[in-house]
C-alpha cells in the first residue's frame, strides 16, 4: 500500500513507539513567541536542564507587542516582562530571536515561511494553534502546549498519537471576488468544528493546486478550527518556487538535492486514505460567519439559518450565536451594520492579502461611522507594502496603518473591540471575547470583503466590486 504524506514523514520522524501508545516524534522545526514560551524556559531552569538543539529553535514577539507604536518599554508592564523573558531565555540558551530590532519580527507563522525555515518534508511544533499554517509547504506542523514545549526544548522531540487522514479534494475554477478565505470558511461549515477531530487533513485537488503559497497558508491555518489536527498541501512547483532565494532555504547545488527529496515526500498517486471530502468550488461565493465559531458561516447573499434548519446537534449552539450576536434565524448577512475593519492575523495579513485589500479601498472613503486598521504580519510585509505604496492606499481611504504583530486577532494588546463593537475580521476566530470585548462580535471574512464592508460601513458582496 502506497503512502500518503503524513505517513511518510512520520517514520522518517518517529523515534519510537512509547508505552502509552503514543509515537516519540522527532522535531526539525521549533517556533517559540513571547507568550507560551516563559513557563517551559522556567521548567527547564527548574530541572537543571539547558536546550537540546539551539539551532533548531527561532523565537519572534507578536502575541502581545502593541502595533500602534512599539517602542519600548512597552506600556503595558506584563507585555514588557513577556519580551524580556523571551529575550533572557533565548540569549541564555543561544536561541535566534527575531526582535524588534532585527527586521525580521512578525507574527511567527507568516515569518516561518518567508524566511525559508518553513521546508517541506519538516516536523514542525509550536506553542500556537495556528501552527497548521507551515503545512501549506508539505510539512506536518502541530500546535503544542507549554509542557510540550518544554519537552522539545529539553529532548527535539515530543510525544503525540499519530492522526488519520482525511483527503479533502477541491475543484472547479473559483469566480472573482472567492478566495482562499472562502474555500476553508466553506470546508468548517460543512464538515463542522469538530469534524476534524483525529484527522489531518490533506488538501487536494486542481483548486488546491493553483493558489498560491499564501493562499495555501490561509487555507491549513484554519485547518485547526475545523478540529484537525494539521493540515497539509502536497508540495509541488509553486513550493519550491517560492522557497528558492529564502534566507535560511538550500542554496545552489543544496537546494537541488533538497527539491529532490521534497518531491519524494508528497503523497503517492496511489496512496491510501481513511476518508475522502469532494468541494466543488465553481458555485462558492464569499463566506461570511454569523456565530460564535467559523462552522457557523453563510454565503454572503444566505440567509442566517433558522434553529430548525440545523442538525439537532447545531442547535444549543445557535442558540447561544443567536444571543449573543443579537441576530434572528433568516436574517440576511448583507446589509449587517460594522463598527471595526480588521485587515491582519496569521491568516490574512501577507503582501498577497493587502493588494487585494487596496485594490478595493483605492479611491474610496472608510465610512464614518467605522474603524479600520491594517496590520502587516511582519516587518518585511510592512517595507513590501510601503514600497508599492499600499500604506498609502490605505492611509488616504481613513485606514490607520499599524506596526506587525497578532493585533487584533486575538487581542492580548491593545488593539481591541469596546463593548458590542461588531467587527469585520480578516482573522481565524469568532469565538465570544476573542477580540478583547466579552460582548464584541466578530464576522470572519476574506481580506477583500473586510475591506469592501469598510468602504461601505456594512457587509456587502465584493462581487460587486472586483
Amino acid at each position: 500500500m502506497r503512502k500518503n504524506l503524513l505517513n511518510k514523514i512520520w517514520e522518517l520522524h518517529k523515534v519510537t513507539t512509547l508505552e502509552s501508545g503514543q509515537d516519540q516524534l522527532f522535531v526539525g522545526l521549533h517556533l517559540v513567541h513571547e507568550v507560551t514560551s516563559p513557563q517551559a524556559f522556567q521548567m527547564l531552569a527548574d530541572r537543571g536542564l539547558s536546550v537540546l538543539h539551539p539551532e533548531l529553535t527561532f523565537a519572534t514577539v507578536d502575541h502581545i507587542v502593541p502595533t500602534a507604536s512599539q517602542h519600548r518599554p512597552f506600556t503595558d508592564g506584563m507585555a514588557e516582562e513577556m519580551i524580556k523573558a523571551l529575550e533572557e531565555n533565548t540569549r541564555r540558551h543561544g536561541i535566534k530571536f527575531f526582535d524588534l530590532k532585527s527586521h525580521n519580527q512578525g507574527i511567527v507563522h507568516v515569518i516561518g515561511p518567508e524566511l525559508g525555515l518553513t521546508q517541506p518534508g519538516m516536523t514542525i511544533a509550536c506553542g500556537d494553534s495556528h501552527t497548521s499554517t507551515h503545512g501549506a509547504f508539505g510539512a506536518i506542523a502541530f500546535g503544542i502546549g507549554t509542557s510540550q514545549i518544554r519537552d522539545v526544548l529539553a529532548t527535539q522531540t515530543m510525544a503525540i498519537s499519530r492522526p488519520k487522514v482525511r483527503k479533502i479534494n477541491v475543484f472547479g475554477e473559483r469566480r472573482p471576488g472567492v478566495y482562499a478565505k472562502d474555500i476553508i470558511l466553506k470546508i468548517i461549515a460543512e464538515l463542522g468544528v469538530n469534524g476534524g477531530i483525529g484527522y489531518a487533513y490533506e488538501y487536494s485537488g486542481d483548486a488546491i493546486g493553483k493558489l498560491s503559497m499564501e493562499e495555501r497558508m490561509t487555507i491549513c491555518n484554519m485547518s485547526i478550527e475545523g478540529g484537525a489536527r494539521v493540515g497539509y498541501v502536497n508540495p509541488d512547483e509553486t513550493t519550491f518556487a517560492f522557497l528558492k532565494g529564502r534566507d535560511y532555504a538550500p542554496k545552489g547545488a543544496a537546494f537541488d538535492r533538497a527539491v529532490a527529496y521534497w518531491r519524494g515526500t508528497a503523497s503517492d498517486p496511489d496512496a491510501s486514505y481513511d476518508d475522502v471530502y469532494d468541494l466543488d468550488v465553481s458555485n462558492l461565493e464569499p463566506m461570511v460567519t454569523w456565530g460564535i465559531n467559523p462552522g457557523q458561516a453563510i454565503g454572503v447573499t444566505e440567509r442566517i439559518p433558522e434553529v430548525g434548519e440545523l442538525a439537532p446537534e447545531y442547535r444549543e449552539v445557535a442558540e447561544r450565536a443567536y444571543q449573543h450576536m443579537g441576530f434572528a434565524g433568516g436574517q440576511p448577512i448583507k446589509g449587517q451594520k460594522i463598527n471595526v475593519a480588521f485587515l491582519g492575523s496569521c491568516t490574512n495579513s501577507r503582501l498577497s492579502d493587502l493588494r487585494e485589500a487596496a485594490k478595493i479601498v483605492k479611491g474610496h472613503k472608510v465610512s464614518s461611522h467605522v474603524k479600520a486598521l491594517v496590520v502587516p504580519g511582519s516587518m518585511r510585509i510592512a517595507n513590501q507594502a510601503v514600497a508599492e505604496g499600499l500604506d498609502k492606499i490605505f492611509e488616504e481611504a481613513g485606514f490607520e496603518w499599524r506596526g506587525a504583530g497578532c493585533s487584533m486577532c486575538l487581542a492580548m494588546n491593545p488593539d481591541k473591540l469596546n463593548g458590542r463593537e461588531i467587527c469585520a475580521s480578516s482573522s481565524n476566530r469568532n469565538f465570544i471575547g476573542r477580540q478583547g470585548s466579552p460582548t464584541g462580535r466578530t464576522l470572519l471574512m476574506s481580506p477583500a470583503m473586510v475591506a469592501s464592508a469598510a468602504i461601505a460601513g456594512e457587509v456587502v458582496d465584493v462581487r460587486a466590486l472586483v
